[in-house]
Parts: C-alpha cells; sequence; structure tokens
C-alpha cells in the first residue's frame, strides 16, 4: 500500500478552513463514478473524513499491527496533520448504509497547492523530493491507501482506480508519488525486492527522489544476476507490483517505518506512461471485441 508515517502529532482533528473542504457540487464535478451499489467520490464534510480515518484505523492499527501514537487508541482513528488539508478518495458501498459502514476504500491525495498550505509534502519526512517539486506541471502525492478486507477483488481496485484517473484528468496531474510500503523493518529479510527495485525499476535522474540522509538504506543488497525477475516482480505487494506495471519507478534509498512496520520506498509514476499503457489496454480491447 501507499503508505507510512511522517513525525506528525498524533490525533489532529479534521476540521479544516471551510474553503479547504469540497462543496457536494464541487467534488461531484472531480469524481464521482458509481457501479451497482459501489460509488468513488471524494469527501465532501468532516464526517466522510472521519470514516476514513476509522477505516484506515482498522487496517493500519488493528489488522496489519502498525503502532498507535498517543491518542490514536482512544480516538480509534488514523490522523495526523495532512488530513485537513488534502482531498480524500473514498469508495462506498451503499448497501451497507450510510455513514461509517460505507466507506470500504480509501486513498489521500495531495497536490502543490495544499502540500503549500501545510507547508511540505508528507513524503518529505522520509525523502528528498526536490526535484519532484520542480517538475513542470501538476504533481500529485499519493498516501493512506487502504480498502476492506472484503473488497479486495479486482471489480473494487478497479473502481477506485478509475477515480484516481478522473482526479488526474481533471486537474492535468504529470507526475504522481508517494511512499509505498514493504513488510518489515529488517532491510536484509527484503533484500532481493529491495535489490529488484533499485537494479530493475530505478527512476530516470530527473525523477529520482532519495531518501533522507539520516533514513537513507541502501537497497543494493544482492547484485543483479542474484534476482530472478519474474519471481520476484510476482511476489511484491500488489500495489507496488501495480505501479510498476503502470510503468512506475522508484527512488534511490528505503527508509524504515517503526511505527508502521514496514520498509517504504519512493513510488514515482509519470501520468503521460499511464494513458499510454491505458490507450494501448483500450485499443487491445476494442481488437477483440471486433475480432470476436
Amino acid at each position: 500500500m501507499i503508505t507510512g508515517t511522517a513525525a506528525e502529532p498524533a490525533a489532529v482533528a479534521v476540521e479544516a478552513p471551510a474553503a479547504l473542504h469540497p462543496t457536494t457540487a464541487a467534488a461531484s464535478r472531480v469524481v464521482d463514478i458509481t457501479s451497482g451499489p459501489l460509488q468513488v467520490r471524494l469527501a465532501q464534510c468532516a464526517a466522510d473524513i472521519d470514516a476514513a480515518q476509522a477505516l484506515r484505523y482498522r487496517i493500519f492499527y488493528e489488522r496489519l499491527g502498525a503502532r498507535p501514537l498517543p491518542g490514536m487508541e482512544q480516538q480509534r482513528r488514523d490522523s495526523d496533520a495532512f488530513d485537513p488539508i488534502c482531498d480524500h478518495l473514498l469508495v462506498l458501498d451503499h448497501s451497507r448504509g450510510s455513514g461509517l459502514d460505507a466507506v470500504v476504500g480509501t486513498y489521500r491525495l495531495i497536490r502543490r497547492a495544499a502540500a503549500a498550505r501545510h507547508g511540505s509534502f508528507y513524503s518529505a519526512a522520509e525523502y528528498d523530493i526536490a526535484r519532484l517539486i520542480a517538475y513542470p506541471g501538476e504533481i500529485l502525492e499519493l498516501g493512506r491507501s487502504c480498502v476492506d478486507a472484503g473488497y479486495r477483488a479486482r471489480p473494487v481496485m478497479q473502481l477506485l482506480w478509475s477515480g484516481i484517473a478522473a482526479y488526474v484528468s481533471h486537474y492535468d496531474i504529470a507526475v504522481m508519488f508517494g511512499c509505498a510500503s514493504l513488510p518489515g523493518t529488517d532491510p536484509d529479510a527484503l533484500a532481493v525486492p529491495l535489490s529488484y527495485l533499485y537494479h530493475h525499476h530505478l527512476a530516470p535522474p530527473a525523477l529520482r527522489a532519495r531518501a533522507l540522509p539520516e533514513r537513507y538504506v541502501d537497497m543494493r543488497r544482492r547484485e543483479i544476476g542474484a534476482i530472478d525477475p519474474v519471481r520476484t516482480l510476482a511476489a511484491l505487494p500488489p500495489l507496488i507490483k501495480g505501479y510498476l506495471r503502470l510503468g512506475g519507478f522508484v527512488g534511490d534509498g528505503a527508509v524504515i517505518d517503526e511505527q508502521f512496520n514496514t520498509t517504504d520506498v519512493c513510488i514515482v509514476v509519470k501520468t503521460d506512461l499511464v494513458a499510454e499503457k491505458y490507450s494501448r489496454h483500450y485499443e487491445r480491447q476494442s481488437k477483440e471485441t471486433w475480432a470476436a
């Protein structure tokens, strides 16, 4: 998942100035896609954000064993100082009713303007992202991705990505990035996937974030010839694997995240590569349909 944590205060209130919360009409113009009882849209109020934080707590802390910061256990919410200034993408199952129970998936989306209001992007606590910030055009940081365990089938994931695609199109995003996680905090135990990512998917210099010096963990732990790329790719966490298949890259250096019990890498995806891959995919589907 693209997640992780920075050294932020725990249990930050989600209320932000009204101007930072999209109105129902404005949010629905950006993302509003339905498929049967499922809907993907942006959070429209503080209650929506609260539901996303509740889902994140259930997944990250109760299911995956992250260590809650002071105040989180009482509130049973995963929250930090970035929540009030970003957009929250939600997947809802309306067959479960409304409110907290309806939210079954979420992604946190931070653009340049939101990061400027806060003073930084979330990833800046782990990586030097100056090259990404300098990249021309709009950039988007993805984070806090999670889906309820009962909803990780392909249709739900496709709906979530359709929402991201609509958001990217609306804001003309040029580059997406974020901290993606491998389970565990022992880099030697993760030597094969880390080395594979470095040798086969290192970002070009213009897009290459680098782990901060005090947090830098060398990813080159095996020689390239000692790695089976096909088997290693297949064994990667599904979200990292998905980004790579979209043409994604990784930055230089991993980062240990003790709170979330993960080892993070910085993922970078150019959206023109995504558009090209999707174009070929749909072109192939069209040809197969006509040939049938």
